[in-house]
Order: C-alpha cells, then sequence, then structure tokens
C-alpha cells in the first residue's frame, strides 16, 4: 500500500471511529457493506493483564486492575471489529489461564503467561496488545505508559503510535514509549506486541477517572486509533 492509500485508509478509521461512538453498528445492517474497512484482512489479539486469582495491581479502595483491564479490552475489541478486524481476547471473563488443577500462585502466573503467549501464536495473530494498570507507592504519578521489546522495529513502532494518540486525545500525560527486554511476552512473541498501561490505581484522581465508563471508552479509542496508525503508516527510522 502507498503513502497516499495508507494515508486515506487512516482518515477513513477516523471517520468510522466517529460514526460508530455515535451509531454501533447493528449487525443486521447492510448499510457498512460497501465500506472498504480499514482493518480488514487483520488479525489481533488483546490479552487483558491477569484474571481470576491474580488480581495485578490494586488502588486503596480495592479496585483491581484486572476489571478495569478487561473492561477497556472489551470495548477497544468492539472497535478493531467494527473496522474490520479478526479480534480474540485472551480472556473474556475474570479468570486466568492455568489449568484447573494448578496449585499456587506462582505456578498459575508461570502457565497463565505461557498460555497467553501459545494463544497469540495459535490465533496466528499479526500482532496484539497487552493491557495493564500501575501501582506505586507514591501517589503523584499519573498517565499512560506504552513499552515494547527494544529488539523488534515493528513493536516500537506499535508502542509509538499508541502512545501518541493517548496523549493527543487524552492530554493528561507526556511520557514516550519505554523500550524494555524483561516482559515475557513481548521478548518471546513471534509478532509484533506492545504493552499498554493505562494509568495508576496508586493516584487517586486518575484511578476514579479509570473506574468510569466514558474514560475506558476515551481510552480504548485512543489505543484503536495508535494501531490503525500502526497498520495504515510507515515507521519512521530511528536517529
Amino acid at each position: 500500500m502507498n503513502g497516499m492509500l495508507k494515508k486515506v485508509a487512516w482518515v477513513a478509521g477516523i471517520v468510522a471511529l466517529g460514526f460508530l461512538i455515535q451509531y454501533p453498528i447493528n449487525k443486521t445492517t447492510t448499510t457498512w457493506e460497501s465500506w472498504s474497512l480499514p482493518l480488514s484482512g487483520q488479525t489481533i489479539v488483546i490479552d487483558p493483564g491477569h484474571g481470576g486469582p491474580d488480581g495485578g495491581a490494586v488502588g486503596k479502595d480495592d479496585t483491581s486492575e484486572k476489571e478495569i483491564s478487561l473492561a477497556v479490552s472489551k470495548k477497544l475489541q468492539s472497535y478493531l471489529q467494527q473496522a474490520g478486524a479478526l479480534v480474540y481476547l485472551t480472556r473474556e471473563t475474570d479468570t486466568d489461564l492455568a489449568e484447573d488443577g494448578t496449585q499456587g500462585l506462582s505456578n498459575r502466573k508461570s502457565e497463565d503467561i505461557r498460555n497467553r503467549l501459545n494463544f497469540i501464536h495459535e490465533k496466528d495473530a499479526d500482532f496484539f496488545v497487552t493491557v495493564h494498570l500501575n501501582a506505586i507507592p507514591s501517589t503523584r504519578w499519573r498517565g499512560a505508559q506504552t513499552f515494547y521489546y527494544p529488539k523488534e522495529d515493528h513493536s516500537r513502532h506499535l508502542a509509538t503510535m499508541i502512545q501518541s494518540e493517548i496523549i493527543d486525545n487524552l492530554e493528561n500525560t507526556t511520557r514516550t514509549p519505554l523500550a524494555i527486554n524483561t516482559l515475557y511476552l513481548l521478548k518471546n512473541a513471534e509478532v509484533p506486541g506492545a504493552l499498554v498501561e493505562i494509568g495508576f490505581l496508586s493516584n487517586e484522581q486518575e484511578r476514579e477517572e479509570l473506574k468510569q465508563e466514558s474514560y475506558q471508552q476515551q481510552m480504548a479509542a485512543s489505543i484503536y486509533e495508535g494501531m490503525l496508525r500502526y497498520v495504515t503508516e510507515e515507521p519512521e527510522e530511528e536517529e
């Protein structure tokens, strides 16, 4: 796809997003059959972090990472599907991916992350995004940030596009994408992927925002726009 066609596809995707937010597609309608959907042919895996006995980060009011990561992931899945992509969630309920008989949280977590990686490969994904939230002792830090495996240029491009859209749309962070080589999924996946930490549960104001469906919708829409740019724009060369 040349540069002009990619630009047209990206614009079409943004227009589609604006329409979808106001008028979600009825599965029985034929109105959209004439559209060339911008993500047609793309297979994407969305990985909502944690689940089941592993709640992930927890805010002071007991808000859990696993609940919000799943809520945002489902909203993101909807946007991507309505843009033509085939989208899989690694989990759709409050569960992990370990076998029922696996005992001990540490053992379950190890099996869970291996099964998430297997899931990505079994679905033959073109790329994936794993959605998480932060919590640290200090309450001052806030803002979303993306991470990628440093040896994978397409992953860097994916993380950069998502972070750019979060910055532009939410206007509450100046964080830049960060290369990290210790995350199992990013390091071992055979396809491009990015980790999106969508905010800090340890920051009271951001925690309250993250609990609101309208903010979750904005976050999902921003990640969608970044993923659309990843597909339709060529990566910039690192200086």
